[in-house]
This record gives structure tokens, sequence and C-alpha cells, in this order.
């Protein structure tokens, strides 16, 4: 038996003699019955207010417990909350970023064929301008424009038209230089920057572009149809700015129409 139990039982058989003794008529006269008496009702009501007390604790103790269980939940409850909040801050941030790149791609990238577009283009050249002015580097421009485009369009209709003009975008942008840019420049013309590329690296660019854009063939409810195009090729001049390399280029793609197409020709 353990220490606690046996003072229990050593309590309840002290009370049951106290208790005894004072109902024991023998005891009636004796001087310290009444001491006795005073003594046990003092004990009993110290004994009610420490019950009292005990259950006002126990209450508050509860009390406490659930207060604390309350403000876990409500805890949890906003840790979940402040979750979801960050999870689709999370969201919101990523989609800012793909929009921001959406934008970008979209003020850059022509969004038919999905090279350059016109606006980068003339960035890159003007750079390019300035790289010229800083070290003396060169670059050459060509201008290519699909032969008789309009006619393409009229027979097959501008869906197909469309799909041509991609076609001949990939074909532009897979022969070219890892370094170089070729862009939409509007229309079916198109327009391509060779950087550090004098005439002799553009043209055997050129002889191979004009070769892929010769091997074209889409289908059209079973037949196969075709395109060429014509280019002018330019190297950049000393002192000259990109506008003056390109009227220079575009002069020379006018002499490859008027000499039947589907050829280059380098501008003097």
């Amino acid at each position: 038996m353990s220490l606690l139990s046996k003072n229990q039982k050593l309590d309840e058989e002290l009370e049951q003699r106290v208790q005894n003794m004072l109902a024991d008529d023998r005891y009636t006269d004796h001087p310290m019955r009444e001491v006795l008496e005073q003594l046990w009702t003092a004990v009993g009501w110290q004994l009610a207010r420490l019950e009292r007390i005990t259950n006002i604790s126990d209450r508050y103790q509860n009390a406490a417990r659930e207060r604390v269980r309350l403000l876990s939940r409500r805890y949890d409850r906003q840790i979940r909350l402040l979750e979801r909040v960050l999870r689709i801050s999370d969201r919101y941030q990523s989609m800012l970023k793909d929009l921001n790149v959406a934008l970008h791609e979209a003020s850059t990238h022509d969004l038919l064929t999905g090279i350059a577009n016109r606006r980068l283009m003339s960035e890159c050249c003007r750079q390019a301008d300035e790289r010229s002015t800083i070290d003396g580097s060169t670059y050459s421009l060509v201008v290519l424009d699909a032969d008789h485009f309009k006619l393409v369009n009229d027979t097959y209709g501008h869906e197909f038209g469309d799909r041509m003009l991609v076609e001949l975008a990939q074909k532009f942008k897979l022969s070219i230089r890892s370094n170089d840019l070729c862009a939409r420049w509007g229309g079916e013309e198109f327009l391509g920057l060779f950087v550090n590329a004098d005439l002799a690296e553009a043209e055997s660019v050129v002889q191979r572009l004009l070769d892929s854009v010769r091997s074209i063939a889409l289908d059209f409810q079973g037949a196969e149809v075709g395109i060429t195009a014509s280019i002018g090729l330019a190297q950049h001049g000393l002192g000259e700015t990109y506008a003056d390399t390109f009227r220079r280029a575009d002069e020379a793609l006018l002499v490859a129409k008027r000499r039947g197409r589907d050829r280059y020709v380098i501008a003097p």
C-alpha cells in the first residue's frame, strides 16, 4: 500500500473515532468533549471551505482550459486562413509574373509568327549602330519579301496565307546563326540582322535561306503549295545608320524582284 493510501486510511479511522466519541453518551460530561466538538466543527468548516475553494479552482481551471482550446482553435483557423492567403498571393504573384512576361513578349514579338517584331528589331539595329561607332564592328541587313503573296491570299485564303507566313518565319529563324536576329518587318516582309557579318558571311546565310524557302510545301486540300522569296542584302557602311543600310538593302530587294524574283541581290 502506498504512503498516500495509508495516510488516507488513518484519516478516515481518526474521523470515525472522533465521531464515535462525540456520539457516545459516556463522554457527555467530559471536560474535553466541548473542546473536541468545537474543534471538530471548525475542522468541518475548514474542510467545507477548502472544498469550495477547490471547486472554484477546478471551475477556473476548466474555464481556463476551455479558453485555451477556443484560442487554439481560433489560432488554427487563422493559420489556415493565412496559409490560403499566402497560396493565393503566390498564385497572384505567379500570374503577375506570367502576365509581365506575356506583355513583354507581346511588345517585342510578332503575335502571328512568334519571331521578333519591328520594335525589337529597330532597337537591336540601333545597338548595332552604337557598337559600330565604338569598336568599328560591322553587320549586314537582309530584307526578305514573299513573292506573289497577294496571289496566295486571294487563291487560298488569308488563313492559309497566315500559315505560309509562319512557315517563312520559321525557315528564316532556322537559317540564321545563333547570334543573329530575324523579325517580321511588316506584312509579308521580313528583316534579318547578321551581327559581325560582312557580305561574304551574310551571302552564305542568304543562299541557305533561299534554298530553305524553296523547300516549303504546305498542304491545301490534298495539294502541296510552295512559295519563293526575293532578298536584298546590304553591309553596314562606315558612318551609316541602320536606316541607311536598310534603305540600300530594300533597293536591292526591288532589283531582285525586277530580275524575276526567287533570288537575292547585294546592294552596292
